[in-house]
Parts: structure tokens; C-alpha cells; sequence
């Protein structure tokens, strides 16, 4: 079943029903998640405290943390609640990582340079002690570029993304942590967008440090997690004060946002798999009337592997800001990228890292589907961009040349 249809009052006299294409922005909340966080707001103590009231939020919070830990196959006691992914990446990116009992402290950033903006920032290292690694035009990592840069250092830490918020291309994380353990460094992953969507098992995938943020799995806005691989450490930590989270995050628990967390991540453990073949399916049946509509469209990192849900694309000639208002106008929700990013006219630095053209940039729009997505509303979707097409297009061919 799909999300109810949003209707908005355009004039007196006309209304327009809503299709929503931006699930990598943030996904409506799941009806799991909305309960669980209704039963915790019935609550009224905090979890520190040590009262029959105190005591039942905890079981809130503890109970949230097996759910989310479960999703990506860690220990409940590694799982640190943050404010969300961008904290949680904070938290992650210092030198001062302990490993195994060695407290020495990482000397070195390496970040692939299509990460999201609160990786690229480095977080607690230097500036001059962060490193952007290269990737190829499909946008995945240039392994031997990691394997030689990673020579120049002792201690090495490597933040890499499971997938990419734009294009949706999955990274080769297994293969990244086998080189990075050969370095002696420490590899963190931000799964923020593959977590609910693809197999996201810390073990297999062979990080020691793993972002997720609860939005983009159903569940409320602002409230994020950092896991940790068992002998790892975070020493010092970003936000000080109280000893909440085992030391690794000081500050009350939000306990009704991590409670719709937990059942968030609950949900798409269970649903997963059969969600993603879905979603796949509907992104092929939206990239295929794409291209027969316009034949050449370009899809962003189409020929490797991606998420089932992201669908990066454009039309030469194409200007992303004034497509998503048209889009808009036709009652269709869809990105010119990065949610992080939106009102600025900039080219994307991941399609630039990609060695796409500052004039094809510019028109990238982003189509992202969810767990709630109908084909009706894809077909709504191909409908509108005919329109916007022909509109936007008028002045060039179908093959998006100059007329």
C-alpha cells in the first residue's frame, strides 16, 4: 500500500495530488516508528535515573539498541545514540581511536572525495592532515590510489560511504577494509543511505566504525547512531559531560526518537529484501520511460552497482533548479541532489569527482524511491516529465542537440 496522496490547494479551483521521489533526503515515518514513539512520550522519566520511571525509559533505550545493533549484526553495547548521521561522522573522525588497548593516535584522514559534506570536513583531524582519494567516472573508489596513498602512513583512519546520497553507487566496502587492515588503519563507513536498502552486516563488510542515521530508514529526524567494532574505542569524546552512552556521548537520551528508531530499524530488517527487489524493479521501469522519452538522458553511475532505489540523471541542456520546480508544479517531489546542499547553485563535488562537466552537473536531478513507492505513481512521475521535457527542452532535439 502507498502513502496516502497529498493533495495541495493551487487556486480556488484546482488541487493537485502529491507524488514524493526523495526518499534520500528523508523517508516519511514508518507506522512502527510513529507508535513506538507515541508509548514513549507517554513516559515521564530519564532514562539515568534509578526509579521505576527512570528504569522504564532506559528499557525504552536499551530495547532500541538491540533493534539497531540486529540491523547491522553488532553487539548492543558498541551501538552509540547521536543527535543523527552528521554527529555521529563527527564523532567517528578524531585521532584519538583506540584499537585493541594501542592508544596511539591516528596520524592521518583518507576520505573518498564523493563522501557526504560532514566527512569531507574531517571532522577532528587537521586540515592539513586530511587526504581526498580519487574515484573512477562510475564514481567508485580507485583502489589502487587508496592502496598507494595509505603506504605514506602509520596509522591511518579511512571514512568510505556504503553508497552514495547522489548517484546511489555502492562502494566495494569488503575490498576497501582488506587494504585498509593491511595498513594497519581503521576504516569507518557511512551507511546512512544503504542501511534498509542492502546488506549492512558490520562483519561482513569489515568496518570498525559505522554510521546510520534514523530518517532515512523511517524512523523521526535527529537521532543518529555510531557503532563501534568491539576492540575499538572513540577516547575522546565529541560532546562531554555526563557518562550517558557509556561515556561515548554525554547529554539525555532522547528516549521517544530512539524508541522510533529502534522499531524503524526493526522494520527494514525484516522487510528489506523483499522492499529492494520492489524498488528495483520500479527504478527500471522509471529509467526505461526516461529514455524513451528522451534518449539522451544520461544516468549518473549507471553501470555500477547502485542502490535500487537512486536514479541520478539528466538531459544535456537540462537546468536542475528550473526541472524541479516544473517537476513540482506537476505535483512531483524530486532533488537536484543532495538534500545538504539544496538552495545552493553549485556543481555537485561528487559529480565533479566523477570528471562530469560543470555543464552537465548543473542539470542532475535526483529521483529517489521508498518502501511506499506504486507504479502508478512512477507512471505520474513519467507523465510529468514528458512535460517538463518538452517544456524545458523546446529549443533542442530529442537526442539533446541544438536545433
Amino acid at each position: 500500500m502507498g502513502l496516502a496522496p497529498q493533495r495541495y490547494l493551487i487556486s480556488a479551483e484546482v488541487t493537485i495530488e502529491r507524488a514524493y521521489f526523495d526518499w534520500n533526503a528523508t523517508s516519511p515515518l514508518r507506522t512502527e516508528a510513529r507508535g513506538a514513539m507515541t508509548a514513549a512520550l507517554g513516559l515521564t522519566g530519564n532514562a539515568s535515573s534509578v526509579h521505576a520511571e527512570g528504569r522504564a525509559a532506559r528499557k525504552l533505550v536499551e530495547d532500541a539498541r538491540e533493534k539497531v545493533a540486529e540491523l547491522v549484526g553488532a553487539e548492543p553495547k558498541n551501538v552509540t545514540f547521536t543527535s543523527g548521521g552528521t554527529e555521529a561522522n563527527a564523532l567517528a573522525l578524531t585521532p584519538a581511536i583506540e584499537v585493541g588497548g594501542d592508544r596511539r593516535r591516528r596520524d592521518r584522514l583518507f576520505v573518498s572525495a564523493v563522501e557526504h559534506p560532514s566527512v569531507l570536513g574531517g571532522g577532528r583531524f587537521a586540515s592539513d592532515a586530511v587526504e581526498k582519494l580519487p574515484v573512477g567516472r562510475d564514481g567508485v573508489l580507485d583502489l589502487e590510489a587508496l592502496a598507494s596513498r595509505l603506504a605514506v602512513s602509520e596509522r591511518p583512519l579511512v571514512s568510505v560511504m556504503l553508497a552514495n546520497n547522489e548517484t546511489g553507487v555502492i562502494q566495494p566496502i569488503a575490498q576497501i577494509a582488506e587494504i585498509v587492515r593491511a595498513a594497519n588503519g581503521v576504516l569507518h563507513v557511512d551507511a546512512v543511505q544503504g542501511a534498509g536498502r542492502i546488506d549492512c552486516d558490520m562483519e561482513e563488510l569489515g568496518a570498525d566504525l559505522l554510521t546510520l542515521s534514523s530518517h532515512k530508514i523511517g524512523g523521526p529526524q535527529g537521532v543518529g547512531v555510531l557503532v563501534r567494532r568491539g576492540s575499538v574505542h572513540i577516547i575522546e569524546p565529541l560532546i562531554k559531560g555526563g557518562a550517558q552512552e557509556r561515556g561515548q556521548r554525554a547529554g539525555t537520551e532522547n528516549v521517544a526518537a530512539i524508541a522510533g528508531f529502534g522499531a524503524a530499524a526493526q522494520t527494514a530488517l525484516h522487510t528489506r529484501q523483499a522492499e529492494a527487489a520492489r524498488m528495483a524493479r520500479l527504478r527500471g521501469m522509471l529509467e526505461v520511460g526516461l529514455k524513451a522519452a528522451s534518449p539522451a538522458v544520461i544516468i549518473f553511475g549507471e553501470n555500477a552497482s547502485r542502490l535500487p532505489n537512486t536514479t541520478l540523471f539528466t538531459v544535456p541542456g537540462l537546468k536542475a533548479e528550473t526541472a524541479v520546480i516544473s517537476f513540482d508544479l506537476n505535483g512531483i517531489a524530486v532533488s537536484s541532489g543532495s538534500a545538504c546542499s539544496s538552495g545552493k547553485v553549485q556543481e555537485s563535488h561528487v559529480l565533479a569527482a566523477m570528471g562530469v562537466e560543470p555543464a552537465l552537473a548543473q542539470g542532475a536531478v535526483r529521483v529517489s524511491l521508498g518502501w511506499e513507492t506504486t507504479e502508478e505513481e512512477v507512471e505520474r512521475l513519467l507523465i510529468a516529465w514528458n512535460k517538463v521535457a518538452s517544456s524545458l527542452l523546446k529549443n533542442r532535439d530529442k537526442r539533446g542537440i541544438a536545433a
